[in-house]
């Protein structure tokens, strides 16, 4: 028989059933329907010697159910992203689910499009990792009623269920950390301005100075995206408008590659001359020459938790009561933080 000519009514005449019983039988549902684990026996054997592959749109247009989840993240390449997909993926394929991943690039625009493409692939529901400029375009997903759960960037304005880090509370105790060490001017390179994430590190940061009887300014702010690049030129920025800064703190580990490959320009060593503490901690950032301290979000939990909530939407039809999930993130010591030089 010709590849792909197989069908389900060759698999039930080759068992002997009708299509009904065939269909049901590799369904799993023989003992829902009374039929026999003989048949059903018969009906797979059948299947697998003819090398019938069950139409997933065939089976969705019955059912008026896809199959399918949506996955956006604005970067695909971001570890933390990466491993929010891949917990997601796990859950899903646990209830027999698929993901369709998406990225947009750290685009509104490419966002937008995307949405609008996995809608129309009629996914049973989603998880967004959302640029974060503005959200107009979640407010109409909200009013809708797709299940959706936004992780790590959200919107006070958007009535979606928001699964985030405690961005506050981790960057407050990177910041009271480099103070208690004798640090004063901390120049902090941050990520993607307007985000939940970067504007809750900044307040963290803004917070610790202030219990300390410290001023906060914006002139030890430099950056504007999650990169490596933004990494290199603000540092390399911020190091030629204030030659005094002591400490760095970045807001992600490709951010804090990027301000190593410009101190190291610069012949400038981590510790002796300045020191350095990143959010997000990374398998590289423990063999460095000076291993870096960092904020080490749980990844894993918080995709579990932004899958749980989808698929408890997806069950009930509900939008969970609670909308804001923190996760607790964990301070990492090491020795990229010394003392003021």
């Amino acid at each position: 028989m010709a590849a792909g000519a197989v069908t389900l009514r060759h698999v039930a005449d080759a068992a002997g059933v009708s299509v009904s019983t065939a269909s049901r039988a590799l369904a799993g549902k023989a003992r829902q329907y009374r039929i026999s684990s003989q048949t059903e026996r018969s009906v797979r054997q059948a299947a697998d010697r003819l090398g019938f592959r069950p139409s997933h749109v065939a089976r969705s247009l019955r059912s008026q159910k896809s199959g399918l989840l949506g996955v956006l993240v604005p970067d695909v390449a971001n570890p933390f992203f990466s491993a929010v997909a891949r917990e997601v993926t796990a859950a899903a394929d646990a209830r027999g689910l698929s993901v369709l991943l998406a990225d947009s690039r750290e685009t509104t625009g490419n966002e937008v499009t995307l949405l609008e493409q996995l809608q129309s692939r009629q996914v049973e529901g989603l998880v967004i990792c959302p640029v974060g400029d503005e959200g107009e375009h979640l407010k109409q997903l909200a009013d809708s009623n797709i299940p959706a759960v936004l992780v790590d960037r959200g919107f006070a304005d958007v009535r979606l269920t928001t699964v985030t880090t405690d961005h506050r509370a981790g960057a407050y105790e990177v910041t009271r950390t480099l103070i208690e060490h004798g640090h004063r001017t901390i120049g902090c390179l941050q990520g993607r301005p307007g985000t939940l994430p970067n504007e809750e590190r900044i307040a963290g940061c803004r917070d610790a100075l202030r219990d300390a009887g410290l001023t906060f300014s914006r002139r030890l702010v430099r950056g504007d995206r999650f990169s490596e690049e933004s990494g290199y030129e603000s540092c390399r920025a911020l190091l030629d408008e204030v030659p005094d800064v002591t400490a760095l703190f970045t807001f992600s580990n490709q951010i804090a590659l990027g301000a190593l490959r410009a101190l190291q320009e610069r012949g400038l060593s981590v510790p002796d001359d300045l020191s350095l503490v990143t959010f997000d901690d990374h398998p590289f950032a423990g063999f460095l020459a000076a291993p870096l301290s960092t904020v080490r979000q749980d990844v894993a939990r918080i995709g579990r938790t932004a899958a749980e909530l989808l698929m408890e939407q997806i069950q009930t039809g509900r939008r969970p009561r609670r909308r804001l999930h923190r996760i607790p993130a964990e301070f990492v010591l090491r020795t990229s933080i010394g003392p003021r030089p």
